[in-house]
């Protein structure tokens, strides 16, 4: 099946909401790679997404704010950290376009543990820092557990002006779900709604990251990103997850 058109909107309702939470103060950064180079990483059902012929590698520093469970009010002190992750972007047998998380480091031990028991995903307890002056911010983060230990990434981003997001821009974006492998070998589409991006252009001042490589891709933070965008943040609404239909992984 045909993947969904890129919107700047989710182009499906999530369905109930079973979490809420906001994303603030993003920077993406993303490296062009060949589709066969992060085929290995997709879950099963899941191929490479692809624009004009490449796959992309992000690195995501944020900070992760107010989450709440089935529309309560926002959890204190565990829903508010910290998060830097490495993905990179699938799409199934439904068409349905999502993110595939390599690795999340978080800034709260408490939170990590119990979402990686409860939905598998990659956390990983990090201390962290996000520091900002003016238009500048910088982003450190070192992994405390589980290893490799001493894992750091340093991120330094100076704000530019808004702007209209290009194709590809909005291809690295807006993503409405994400895909998670179950314990029981099967992959979950987990759908997610939230207003459009406010972006801006970014001027990379400063990394310094060994997360990328960590996570499988040695030597790519040594080139040049191909897009680098800042973003104030949204308010996001996670529905239900749902299986994701099996397709030839090798098929893209």
């Amino acid at each position: 099946m045909e993947p969904e058109p890129i919107t700047a909107t989710a182009p499906r309702a999530a369905g109930r909401t079973v979490f809420t939470q906001d994303w603030m103060d993003l920077t993406f950064i993303h490296w062009a790679v060949a589709p066969e180079a992060v085929a290995p990483f997709m879950p099963p059902g899941v191929r490479p997404d692809v624009f004009d012929g490449f796959s992309y590698v992000a690195l995501v520093p944020f900070s992760m704010q107010r989450i709440g469970l089935f529309g309560a009010p926002a959890v204190p002190y565990f829903g508010s950290f910290l998060e830097t992750n490495v993905r990179l972007y699938g799409v199934d047998g439904e068409g349905r376009r999502g993110v595939v998380f390599c690795s999340l480091e978080a800034s709260r031990l408490a939170t990590v543990a119990l979402t990686r028991w409860t939905t598998g995903l990659n956390y990983l307890w990090a201390r962290m820092r996000l520091q900002r002056e003016g238009d500048r911010l910088e982003y450190t983060t070192h992994r405390r557990w589980p290893g490799p230990r001493g894992a750091s990434s340093r991120v330094v981003v100076r704000v530019g002006e808004e702007i209209d997001p290009s194709p590809l821009e909005q291809f690295l974006t807006a993503r409405w779900g994400l895909f998670l492998p179950d314990r029981r070998g099967r992959t979950r589409y987990w759908p997610n709604e939230h207003a459009t991006w406010p972006l801006r252009a970014a001027t990379l001042e400063h990394l310094d990251d060994q997360l990328v490589a960590v996570a499988g891709f040695p030597g790519l933070v040594e080139q040049p990103p191909i897009s680098v965008l800042h973003s104030s943040g949204v308010s996001v609404r996670f529905g239900p997850r749902r299986r994701a239909i099996h397709t030839d992984v090798t098929n893209w």
